[in-house]
């Protein structure tokens, strides 16, 4: 057929459990011509040698949601297709072999108790009981999920791609990609190895390990990287309990279920291997590479020591097949920036069977929709950067990451391989005044600087943190003289034209029709009411503005910016975070400390809160906005790159100390500032948020999740957020931490640390609100904390604890 045409309204490149879930539910929300196609037979990718282990709980609320959809659904599929999937519950034990580990279990516990799962955390005793197999006199107790189970990979393939079909939903085998057809930012059309130019609405591309070479058909970057991925299947073993629980030894790295009376052996290494696509014909299927007992050993050593029944047990199946990682362990999945109707759901990291019903769910309506339906944004493939699709950052990263699976998830834990990439000007300079460096948003940032025998490296803990005093001096510094953050990774961008100010209205929640030189915070929402940015704008002239937001949401903001621009309408955006250095200087001597660089007037009258303007500083030009995310008196300077260290040296020479990200951190918190993509999210409403002042339903036009906003207001809203006061000697806050109200647990934090200002334990939380009900109500209920399952007594906050009038901000 070359030379043949198609068309669909929806393609998927990809035949395994991923694409075959995705089929499966767009023809389930009644999708008409789906077209799925797979380049050889469908599983014959990585599917196929999947161990089939089907985990709910997950390492945050969201991504356990979406796990535990597969528990509900891989039982109903099959009475509805009447094909087998292999799914039965087992039980699983998830193995300590420390009391820090042991701590982490019981933090993941909390995230089972507030998603409904059967969990209990056991003592060494309790957990030679469960399984008497198992050796346990070095084990410091074990959590046990009762929803942990398993199913058969290639049969649960087959009822995806059944239940599709019966959906009218069109599935070729036999049959890949030889290019995709862009143009205007869109995909047109998919041409196959036949020669079949196939137009398409839509592409989704959930082509697993190959799906890096779909996305440079379509000039994206995907971050994916495959690696051998090896397990083994004993001989036959008689007499197992059953059922027999999956087990986790997190220790060793190693995971073991039983299958069909065998027993199963995989794990997570160190410096796994990478594995290259091209290194085989690209029709190549069921792909078993050679086995590598050595590479292998220390799974084989763990599992020996941890079930000592192994010693007598022959191996029958020495399994190696490639599986993809991604940079951050987490998948990719969600719109391809820069494509108007680009998707992927790829590099599941080994958890792709038991991710694959919530994500097919998921992807089905983001693609129908347009938008995620539940706030995916640590999985969103917007958060990757350009260079985290590069081949030897990837191969780089992959000795960390495959291991990262089963190894401890440390509070504040930081990638210490393919570092040291994106340094901004200060870098050198701040380095040698005892910067600690981190790199969350991919940017290496001080987290705190070092003084005398103070930590110069993280060392991790789940108790006290080792830059506590650091963070706390830094924050005295803040509130008694003055600190200089590097705030260089800032997302900034610049959006002008003649319809600028109408376009900002529209995707604006507050209103920028301002005089030139006001700066204006503002929620960016989307149709349903929820904040996909959290952005201050500055108008710098009648046509040009100035937006800025946080450093991780980069790629993320201009796209969906970008998105929001309707035909023939006069806007150009761009980004320029490259461009600038951005410096705060925060404290209330910082306007002493520049006043004697500047001859600006500073003072409140000549330079009030919330504006910016072009001043001379030292030897430079640079745009002051006066501003604060510390809370204090201050001013981010946006400094043209090429000035950034002499403006950077001067503000040292004119006595300016330094402060971290920790400090910035425990400062907002303080302050009552939210963070995007923690406190507040695409699921959350600003005025739910407490953020109802930014958002000017008065006095401009419409736009975007406004009539979502006014429906909240008429219905009354169903919860609020809340600052709270943990009554606690210098607790270890984080996140999603269970919340109780008058005994009975009704949510959890949203984010949480200490107020080095204040002396105060804080942390945020959604708190459900009663028809009729007042804040003053919830203010004053009793309120309850558990943190890795110990309780304490936390107030709610009628105001931020550090200056809740704003008079140091404002002065």
């Amino acid at each position: 057929m070359s030379g043949a045409s198609d068309s669909a309204s929806v393609v998927i490149v990809g035949g395994g459990a991923i694409g075959l879930s995705v089929a499966y539910h767009l023809g389930q929300l009644g999708c008409e011509d789906v077209l799925l196609v797979e380049r050889n037979e469908l599983t014959s990718g990585t599917s196929w040698h999947a161990a089939g282990i089907i985990g709910p709980l997950r390492a945050s609320r969201n991504l356990t949601q979406l796990a535990i959809y597969a528990t509900k659904l891989l039982g109903r599929l099959e009475a509805e297709t009447g094909q087998s999937t292999g799914y039965r519950q087992t039980g699983g034990l998830w193995l300590a072999q420390s009391e820090d580990r042991l701590t982490e279990l019981k933090r993941i516990a909390a995230m089972g108790d507030l998603n409904g799962l059967t969990v209990e955390i056991l003592d060494a005793g309790q957990t030679a009981e469960r399984l008497p197999l198992l050796r346990c006199d070095d084990l410091a107790g074990a959590l046990w999920v009762a929803e942990d189970g398993m199913a058969n990979p290639v049969d649960l393939c087959m009822a995806y791609a059944k239940g599709a079909r019966a959906k009218g939903v069109r599935i070729r085998e036999h049959c890949g990609v030889a290019e995709v057809d862009v143009a205007g930012g869109a995909v047109r059309a998919v041409v196959l190895d036949d020669g079949t130019r196939v137009a398409c609405g839509a592409l989704i591309n959930c082509a697993g390990a190959w799906a890096g070479r779909i996305a440079r058909m379509a000039g994206q970057a995907l971050p994916v990287q495959a690696a051998e991925h090896m397990y083994v299947v004993t001989e036959p073993v008689p007499d197992l309990p059953q059922p027999f629980p999956i087990l986790r030894d997190l220790a060793g790295g190693i995971y073991i279920k039983e299958d069909a009376g065998k027993l199963v052996l995989g794990g997570f290494e160190r410096d796994a291997k990478p594995w290259d696509i091209h290194s085989v014909d690209p029709k190549a299927s069921f792909l078993m590479l050679p086995e590598d007992y050595e590479q292998f050993e220390p799974f084989l050593e763990a599992g020996l020591h941890r079930l000592p029944l192994f010693e007598t047990l022959g191996i029958q199946t020495f399994m190696n097949g490639p599986e993809s990682f991604t940079p951050d362990t987490k998948q990719a999945m969600g719109r391809v920036p820069g494509l108007k109707n680009g998707f992927v759901a790829a590099g599941f990291n080994s958890i792709g069977i038991m991710s694959s019903a919530g994500v097919g769910q998921a992807m089905a309506a983001w693609v129908l929709d347009g938008q995620a339906p539940m706030d995916l944004w640590e999985v969103d493939v917007a958060r990757f950067e350009p260079n985290h699709a590069n081949r030897a950052f990837l191969h780089a990263r992959l000795e960390e990451v495959v291991h990262n699976q089963l190894a401890m998830h440390w509070p504040f834990k930081q990638m210490t391989t393919g570092r040291g990439i994106k340094r901004t000007p200060l870098h050198r300079a701040l380095a040698k005044r005892g910067a600690v460096f981190g790199a969350p948003a991919g940017w290496e940032r001080p987290l705190w600087f070092a003084e005398g025998n103070e930590p110069s490296e993280l060392s991790y803990s789940y108790g006290a943190q080792c830059w506590w005093p650091a963070a706390a001096r830094e924050a005295k510094r803040v509130m008694e003289e003055v600190a200089l953050f590097d705030l260089t990774p800032f997302t900034k961008i610049l959006i002008e034209g003649a319809d600028g100010e109408a376009f900002l209205q529209r995707i604006c929640a507050n209103n920028l029709a301002v005089a030139p030189g006001k700066t204006v915070y503002t929620p960016l929402l989307n149709p349903r009411g929820g904040i996909e940015a959290d952005v201050t704008v500055t108008r710098l002239d009648d046509s040009r503005f100035w937006l800025v937001s946080g450093a991780a949401t980069r790629i993320k903001d201009l796209d969906w910016i970008r998105r929001q621009i309707a035909e023939k309408e006069r806007v150009a955006v761009t980004d320029m975070t490259s461009a600038f250095a951005v410096i705060g200087v925060m404290g209330p001597k910082s306007r002493d400390l520049l006043s004697g660089l500047t001859s600006d007037d500073l003072s409140a009258e000549g330079f009030a809160f919330g504006t910016a303007r072009e001043i001379d500083l030292a030897m430079a030009r640079v745009r002051a906005t006066r501003i604060s995310f510390v809370g204090d008196l201050g001013w981010e300077l946006t400094v043209p790159l090429e000035f950034a260290q002499h403006v950077h040296g001067a503000l040292c020479d004119a006595g300016a100390g330094h402060a971290g990200m920790f400090c910035l951190d425990a400062c907002r918190l303080e302050k009552g500032y939210r963070h995007w993509g923690h406190d507040i999210g695409p699921d959350d409403s600003p005025l739910e948020a407490g953020l109802g002042f930014t958002v000017a339903f008065e006095g401009k036009g419409d736009f975007i999740g406004r009539d979502a906003l006014l429906r909240q207001k008429e219905e009354g809203l169903g919860r609020r957020q809340m600052l709270f006061d943990v009554q606690a000697e210098r607790p270890l806050l984080l996140h999603d931490e269970p919340v109780f109200r008058d005994g009975k647990m009704v949510g959890h934090t949203t984010s949480g640390g200490l107020g080095f200002r204040s002396g105060r334990a804080l942390c945020f939380a959604y708190v459900p609100q009663a028809p009729g009900e007042r804040r003053a109500d919830l203010l004053a209920s009793a309120y309850e904390i558990s943190v890795a399952g110990e309780r304490f007594a936390m107030t709610a906050l009628d105001k931020a604890p550090y200056d809740p009038l704003g008079t140091r901000l404002r002065g």
